[in-house]
């Protein structure tokens, strides 16, 4: 019966828990990435980044409540959840309009609940949490922490190093400067690395128990 129901409409489950969406959105300013992710006047993005600090440390607080709210109920609050995954949308319409994919010049919204645009993220509330993990998820996470700083970081001291995201979006703004193009095989590995890197966090905040998987794809 349930596969019928299923065969009838229903969407199919999301191989993971958490959902990453993210819609290209050109044509796209040849010049606007100046003033979003260049390292002395990233002026239009500076008023999210000053709400996010405050929000993240909230979230920190958030996340230590629902720890013990997990370890002793098998729960984390519902609200507690909705407010930290509010975090998580926010931080990536703003990185997905700037630094981490240049991908629209829409103006991110204010708000922690869904909006009209072009990125989206989401995560499955699950009633039922292992009351055990929230002990350990994060020393779990370590070998992924190990991959992501390969193809994140951007460092400058005491060496020189660009992960692979910094590259892709420095390439990125290079090509639309001098051609107003987004070449569609960077595009599919900025989404990869974005969707890995939340799915990651995902599971550190601990909104899900489902392991994250070592892949870019959906």
């Amino acid at each position: 019966m349930a596969k019928t129901a299923q065969g009838k409409g229903n969407p199919p489950k999301p191989a993971y828990p958490l959902t990453l969406k993210g819609e290209l959105k050109e044509p796209l300013s040849r010049w606007l990435w100046l003033l979003k992710i260049f390292p002395i006047l990233p002026v239009l993005i500076v008023p999210h980044l000053i709400v996010l600090i405050f929000l993240w440390i909230a979230a920190a607080f958030v996340t230590c409540i629902a720890f013990f709210a997990i370890l002793f109920t098998g729960q984390y609050p519902r609200p507690l959840f909705n407010f930290t995954l509010g975090v998580l949308r926010w931080t990536w319409r703003v990185s997905f309009y700037s630094f981490g994919a240049l991908a629209t010049d829409k103006y991110p919204p204010f708000r922690l609940g869904k909006a009209d645009y072009p990125a989206d993220l989401e995560v499955e509330y699950a009633e039922d949490m292992a009351r055990w993990k929230p002990l350990v998820k994060w020393f779990f996470a370590v070998p992924h922490y190990v991959c992501l700083a390969g193809l994140t970081t951007l460092s400058f001291k005491p060496v020189f190093f660009i992960g692979l995201l910094p590259a892709l979006i420095l390439i990125t703004a290079v090509l639309l400067l001098f051609t107003g193009k987004y070449r569609q095989d960077i595009w599919k590995l900025v989404m990869g690395v974005n969707r890995w890197s939340y799915r990651v966090c995902a599971y550190v905040l601990l909104l899900t128990d489902e392991y994250p998987p070592f892949s870019l794809s959906e």
